[in-house]
This record gives structure tokens, C-alpha cells and sequence, in this order.
């Protein structure tokens, strides 16, 4: 793979052994452990996984709302994928779609905040849980793929993130779909009765005893299976006679009973010679039944069993049949793991607080529902349906006035928020503005102790990072005038008409200030969006764009625009954005040289000849390198799953081959209609109408030879 700053990791249930202490070593932290005198983050691995859910569902049933925080082996899976202001907001979901689709989740934080009018504060019950998918269902094929992303794994290892606790006790999980797979495949595998196969269990044995060695073996097992079978029908002390005359094979056969009927019990052989004993017995013994069992104590167990009749041979394959049934649907419900957490939160309908939360989303639904769907507004319609009152702490921090007055309108970091909102709270107290404001008790409780001043040492830590933003918001909350106490518990959040119009907000891009609203799926209404929002960068406008990529020395922005501007005259070209070093777009001023630059393009690389070459777009085009398409080639781009480290090489993966390829735009079909119209309107005139066109076309020609 190219992108060399990304480490792919495949894991399976076979790899996840802890036969190397070398190994676990390697996946430490070189940083120091917290310190004694910190207090710790309830951590949760598969060890307390069972206790601490129990313990989550009674805090999440009790809450006044849930905030959370997520943290990934990586953002993004190429250098161009990152988010840019000209992305549109359907290129920034499909950006942040594929982040969710080829990361994972390490960490989960949950921590949920309940008002305490007693004590006159909030209590927090931080999570931290770590998370590691692998394969709990035994034989379902999957083998779950990710990428890392080197600066994230070294932002966590200096923040003391445990790589051991994830990988070797990190809690599994599967998603909604792939457990309705998983139970579809169930289904289809018992659907049926049992079948009569001893008609071809004779021919299975002839094909498969073709060594020596299988055929003795195979002899010596019907002798010793026929001196079992006679011994039980002989004596009526059937158990201690067929006993003893099994000894003689190391104890390898106990007798047993199994579902009130005389069993075999087939111990210490090979998977070979367990087939071997099945077809034999299948074959020569229309009263003895082969069946595998799982027991709670004894584990994989394989037996023959002693039957009256066919019909009573049937009934207890159907036994065997349901059962294992039953044992393979509870190791579906046993995988499902960590989902649980998702499920309790969605079932209890409580308000869920992020901060910058839209990827965070994406991945919860990603790793925990199903496929993300291919659109932001299919996907805000379906998070919805999970998670239908959702507050993003940095939207909030930016649409307040009062509230961005106090960040001094910089960075919205949730570090940065902590420490100016929550300073009484905060590990290194930062004198803000705030000092005489009133300000909101949080406690935090850790299993049965209560703090009022805590410090986790574990910064940067998904558990810790949750509490952080549940207490931005609690502060937040006084800001925009909420009082806790005139409320009867719980606090209805959801529906506080001081939240109203920050609550399914979210930035599907800070990096252009795009906020989708979660109800429509449609971008926020201007007059939700402050001025402090606005863009920092020139308005752009997606139809004047068009997008170049070929050799990196090709593409200088002022070699792009010196070309540019010759042809299609000065102020032609607009701005100019490079998504890296070998591809650019190139915003015009009207929207109709968006297609008179490739009707151009076109026309000087089929004509070769002394004017195209002297023309001074070939500067650019020169060998032919340089490709062109308009927005909508970006988006289908953007929409592949392939991740080519550079732009050029992903356009190529992709298979966008060819020179020049143009999407018809807007613009393109309205010219259209309106010819249409005006043909039917003028077949009078034709003619001459027929003839200004020519002329309009021999003028353009002629500023292009300019």
C-alpha cells in the first residue's frame, strides 16, 4: 500500500494470543504510569465488562444526559481526504465516511451527569471503555481489517493510552447487521429436518479410506463400537462390562448417558479419526447416532449414541439439532459485546452531548448499527432513529454570543473550553472572565466514592474526555440561563427552550463552518449561524469550479492563474485551492467558463498544430499529463473506497483515465432548455438566430487564439 504514514492491522482470534512477553511489551507506552495520588478512571476491559454494564444502565436510566467521546486509530486515510473549506457538504460526509469505515475504535467514553439538588451539583459517573473488534463468532469467516494512522497511535502512546488493555481485554462487539446476519445464517443452517443420509455415508466411506492407516483404524473402531453395542444389549449391567472391555485403548472411550439414552464418550482422538469413527458409524450401525455436543463443564464433546429405533434415532438428532441451535444464538448474543452500551443509550432516549461529535456519530453508527448510508441526509435521517436529541458542545460554544465572547472567538478546542468554563474543575485553574460568574458544581462518583474535586490523571483518555465536555455543557447550560432547581428531576433537557435551536446541530465541517441540521438533513439556516461563523475565505461557488491533477511541477498556483487569466481575460480566475502537490482547483468568476474550458481543452489537444501549441494554455497541458473535470468528478472520486496516498494515483485507481471528462452542469441544461424554447418560439427567424450563433462561436475561437 502507498500510504506509507498508515499501518494496516488485520486481526483475528488466533492472533490475539499472549505467548510473547516480547510482544506485550512492544504495544506499551513508554510514558509513565498516573500517579498514587490520582484517583482512577473507571476503566472497563472485558474482565468487569458484565458489573460495569449493570452498574451503567441504573446511571444512564437516572441521567440528565449522557455526553460521550470516541477515541480512533486515525482521521484520515489519505492527505487529499482531509477536510478542505471548498469541500461541499456531500464531499465532506463522504470524507468523514470513509474515516469511520477504515478506522477503529479504541476507546469509548460514556459518562453520564445526573442533577443532585441536595448537594446543589452534578454527578458524573465517567466510563472509559476499551474496545478491540475481533472474532467471537467461531467459523463466520470475518476477519476484521483497519487502518492506523502513525500520529494517532503517538498522540495516544503520549497520553499513556494502554495498547495491552485494548488489544488483549479490549471489549468486542457486533453491529446490528452483523448480528441479523449472523442469525439469518443460523436460520438458513437449521432450517431443514434432519435428513436420511445413511444411504450416503456408504460411498462417503469407501472414498475416504484410502490410506492404510485410515483403513485399520477405521476396522478397529467398528470392532470396538460392535463389542460396546453388544455388550449393552447383552447385559443389563451394560456400563461396567463395556467399560472394562475399552480399556485396552488407553481409556480412551468412557460410557455416559445423553438425553436418558446409553453414550460413548470419544476422547483423546485426532479431527481425522473423529470423521473416521462418524462415516464408520453412520455406515454399519442404523441404531448408533454420531453427534457432537458443547458442555458447560466438559467443553467440545464427542459421543455415540445408543438408539431404540429410527424414529427414536431421528428425535434425538432433532435434540442435538436444537440444541446446538440454541448454544450458536447464544454466542451471537454473547459477541454482541460492547453494543450493548450503544443500545442502553439509544433505548433511554437521553440527550447524548459531544464535542465536535459528527465523526464520532459516524463511527457509532459505522461500527455499531450497520453500512453508513451513502448520503449525509440518509445518514442523519437513520442516526436519528437511534439518537433523537443530540448537542454539540462546539456548536454551542460558537452560536452563543455570551459563550463565544468567553473563548475571545479562537480556538473551540474542548481543552481550551475546559479550562476557561470549568476552572474550579480543571487539573491547572485558569483565571478567566468568569471569575465572578456563577459557576456549576460538578462530583464525580467512581464505583461507591464521591469526589468533589477530581483529577483522573488521564487526559486525552476517552472516558476523561467525555466528562470534560458533560461539564462544558452543565456550564454552558447556566450560561444560556438555565436554572437546575426550578426543575423537577430529571431535567428535561431535550425539550429546554433556552437548547431549542443548538440542540441536532452539528458541524459536519469546522474547517468551513458547515452545520447540517440533524431534523432535515439539510445545512443550518443562516440565521442560526452567527457572524463569527462566516467564512474566513473568499465565497465559493462549486459550479465555477473545475479540478486539475497530472505532475505536481505543472500545477503552481501562479503558472495555473497567469494561464488562466491570459485566456479568459483578468479576474477570470477567482481563487485557487490545492488539495496537494498534484491536484488543484480553479474557482472562475462566471460559471460559463467552467464549460468553455473544456470545449478549449478539447480542441488544443486534438488539434495538433503550430496555434494550439503556441497557445498559451499549453503551457499547462503540455504532454498531455494534465486531466480536468468539473466538481461532480471529485465527489465520485471521494466516494471510492480506494485510498491512494497521492490524488493523481487515486484519480487513476479510480479509473477517471481520461484527458478531459465533463459533467454536464446546471448551467450546461439550462442553455439546453432555453435553445429548445427559443428553436420552437423563432422557426421563423431560424435563419438568422442560426447565423449569431455561428458568429458567437467564431468570436470565442478567436479569443482563445489571443
Amino acid at each position: 500500500m502507498k500510504n506509507h504514514y498508515l499501518v494496516r492491522a488485520l486481526t483475528t482470534a488466533q492472533t490475539l494470543t499472549r505467548t510473547s512477553t516480547f510482544s506485550r511489551r512492544a504495544l506499551c507506552s513508554s510514558a509513565a504510569p498516573p500517579s498514587a495520588a490520582d484517583v482512577a478512571l473507571k476503566n472497563v476491559t472485558t474482565s468487569n465488562f458484565e458489573p460495569a454494564l449493570a452498574e451503567l444502565r441504573r446511571h444512564v436510566k437516572e441521567a440528565d444526559f449522557v455526553s460521550i467521546d470516541l477515541e480512533m486509530t486515525g482521521v484520515t486515510s489519505a492527505p487529499w481526504r482531509e477536510s478542505f473549506e471548498f469541500d461541499r457538504p456531500d464531499v465532506q460526509y463522504l470524507k468523514i465516511k470513509d474515516s469511520a469505515e477504515k478506522f477503529a475504535v479504541v476507546q469509548f467514553g460514556v459518562c453520564p451527569f445526573r442533577w443532585d439538588a441536595h448537594s446543589n451539583s452534578f454527578v458524573a459517573h465517567p466510563h472509559n471503555f476499551y474496545i478491540f473488534p475481533r472474532q467471537e463468532i467461531p467459523g463466520d469467516g470475518i476477519a476484521y481489517e483497519f487502518l492506523c494512522q502513525t500520529s494517532s497511535l503517538e498522540f495516544l502512546a503520549k497520553y499513556q493510552f494502554d495498547f495491552n488493555a485494548c488489544i488483549y481485554e479490549g471489549i468486542s462487539y457486533l453491529s446490528r447487521s452483523q448480528e441479523e446476519e449472523a442469525l439469518r445464517r443460523l436460520d438458513f443452517l437449521y432450517k431443514d429436518d434432519i435428513p436420511d443420509s445413511s444411504s450416503n455415508w456408504g460411498k462417503d466411506v469407501d472414498t475416504q479410506l484410502v490410506r492404510m492407516a485410515d483403513i485399520l483404524f477405521a476396522e478397529r473402531m467398528k470392532n470396538k463400537v460392535s463389542e460396546w453395542r453388544a455388550g449393552l444389549l447383552r447385559e443389563s449391567n451394560w456400563g461396567s462390562e463395556s467399560q472394562g472391555s475399552l480399556n485396552d485403548i488407553k481409556q480412551t472411550f468412557q460410557t455416559t448417558f445423553f438425553h436418558m439414552r446409553p453414550a460413548l464418550v470419544v476422547n483423546g482422538l485426532t479431527s481425522r479419526q473423529l470423521k473416521l469413527i462418524k462415516l464408520v458409524t453412520e455406515k454399519h450401525f442404523k441404531d448408533l447416532a454420531y453427534v457432537h455436543v458443547t458442555g458447560e463443564i466438559s467443553g467440545s464433546q464427542p459421543l455415540i449414541v445408543y438408539t431404540d429405533s429410527k424414529t427414536d434415532r431421528d428425535l434425538l438428532m432433532r435434540e442435538v439439532k436444537a440444541c446446538q441451535r440454541k448454544e450458536a444464538e447464544m454466542k451471537i448474543k454473547a459477541a454482541v459485546g460492547f453494543r450493548h452500551v450503544i443500545d442502553l443509550l439509544s433505548s433511554e432516549k437521553k440527550l447524548i452531548v459531544g464535542h465536535n461529535c459528527f465523526l464520532d456519530l459516524a463511527h457509532v453508527y459505522s461500527k455499531f448499527v450497520g453500512s453508513l448510508p451513502l448520503t449525509a441526509e440518509e445518514f442523519v435521517s437513520a442516526i436519528q432513529k437511534y439518537f433523537p436529541y443530540i448537542i454539540d458542545t462546539k456548536v454551542l460554544l460558537n452560536l452563543d454570543d455570551a459563550l463565544s465572547r468567553i473563548m475571545r472567538t479562537g480556538s473551540t478546542s474542548l481543552s481550551k473550553a475546559f479550562g476557561l468554563l470549568c476552572p474550579q474543575i480543571a487539573p491547572s485553574f485558569t483565571t478567566s472572565d468568569l471569575a465572578d460568574k456563577l459557576r456549576v458544581k460538578v462530583e464525580v462518583q467512581v464505583d461507591d466514592q464521591r469526589f468533589s474535586n477530581w483529577n483522573s490523571g488521564a487526559k486525552h483518555e476517552a472516558g476523561y474526555d467525555a466528562f470534560m465536555t458533560g461539564c462544558v455543557f452543565s456550564q454552558a447550560c447556566v450560561h444560556l440561563g438555565i436554572d437546575f432547581n426550578s426543575h423537577t428531576p430529571p431535567l428535561d433537557f431535550p425539550h429546554n427552550e433556552n437548547l431549542q435551536k443548538y440542540i441536532n446541530h452539528l458541524y459536519l465541517s469546522w474547517m468551513s463552518g458547515d452545520i447540517i441540521d440533524l431534523k432535515t438533513g439539510e445545512p443550518a439556516s443562516e440565521s442560526l449561524v452567527s457572524s463569527i461563523l462566516k467564512r474566513r475565505y473568499m465565497k465559493i461557488v462549486f459550479s465555477n469550479m473545475i479540478l486539475l491533477w497530472g505532475p505536481p511541477s505543472k500545477l503552481k498556483a501562479r503558472d495555473i492563474r497567469d494561464c488562466f487569466c491570459k485566456v479568459f481575460g483578468t479576474g477570470s480566475v477567482t481563487s485557487i485551492y490545492h488539495l496537494d502537490d498534484t491536484a488543484a482547483f480553479v474557482q472562475f468568476s462566471k460559471t460559463e467558463m467552467v464549460s468553455d474550458f473544456f470545449e478549449l481543452k478539447d480542441k488544443l489537444e486534438r488539434d495538433n498544430d503550430p496555434i494550439s501549441v503556441l497557445h498559451p494554455m499549453s503551457k499547462i497541458l503540455e504532454g498531455g499529463g494534465i486531466r480536468a473535470a468539473s466538481y461532480d468528478m471529485y465527489k465520485e472520486i471521494c466516494s471510492s473506497p480506494v485510498s491512494e496516498l497521492v490524488f493523481a494515483d487515486q484519480a487513476e485507481a479510480v479509473g477517471i483515465k481520461l484527458k478531459t471528462r465533463v459533467v454536464e452542469t446546471a448551467i450546461d441544461v439550462e442553455k439546453k432548455q432555453e435553445n429548445e424554447i427559443f428553436n420552437r418560439e423563432c422557426e421563423i427567424s431560424c435563419h438568422f438566430r442560426t447565423d449569431e450563433v455561428v458568429d458567437s462561436s467564431y468570436q470565442s475561437e478567436a479569443q482563445w487564439s489571443k
